[in-house]
């Protein structure tokens, strides 16, 4: 008999299940605590079971991430990276955690941006789980492109409006950003992009 090894998969699964209580999510999110590459967002009974991350997903969220805190640095903006921290509760119905976030100026309990990079939709709805967690400013980067929401208050409700750049860092060229995320090696794109900024 001959063994085959498996290549591990590229693409990233997503499998959602509908009516889950608050209390059963809670059993699963600790049955599967610990094991590496999975990742839980659940909505008001929907839960989302993302695995694994796939290595596209990953660079992508990493070049994002060293591109803006190049911006920042070479900008002198004070900031904090938060990683993606777990967010939200049972009060609000909804927990998750983006890819990366970020602190402007101050360290805050909810980031002022966050970067989620999206390969598959999955059935949990991306922005109102922000609006729960009244996240300012939510990054989206979906096959190539960023997309940029920023959430409003209108007569004591929270939306998110998609804008054509951020609020927080309205100088910071988005072309240039999603061209440079879109490189192939890290490195390089992370020295083309600060080369460039200098230049601006």
């Amino acid at each position: 008999m001959t063994l085959q090894l498996l290549e591990p998969p590229t693409q990233e699964n997503c499998i959602t299940f509908y009516g889950v209580s608050w209390e059963q999510f809670e059993r699963i999110e600790v049955a599967l605590e610990g094991i590496t590459g999975v990742r839980l967002t659940y909505l008001d009974g929907t839960l989302d079971i993302m695995a694994p991350l796939s290595p596209e997903h990953e660079d992508s969220k990493s070049t994002i991430g060293l591109l803006l805190e190049a911006y920042l640095r070479e900008n002198r903006i004070r900031f904090y990276v938060r990683g993606g921290p777990t967010l939200g509760s049972r009060a609000v119905g909804a927990r998750g955690e983006p890819d990366e976030s970020y602190n402007l100026e101050t360290k805050k309990d909810i980031p002022d941006i966050a970067i989620e990079v999206v390969i598959t939709s999955g059935g949990v709805d991306k922005l109102e789980k922000y609006k729960r967690w009244r996240v300012p400013e939510v990054w989206f980067w979906h096959k190539g492109k960023l997309a940029i929401y920023c959430l409003r208050e209108q007569e004591k409700q929270f939306e998110y409006q998609k804008l054509a750049g951020s609020e927080f860092l309205p100088e910071l060229d988005l072309v240039l950003l999603e061209n440079c995320a879109n490189r192939n090696d890290q490195y390089d794109a992370v020295n083309e992009f600060t080369q460039a900024i200098r230049q601006e």
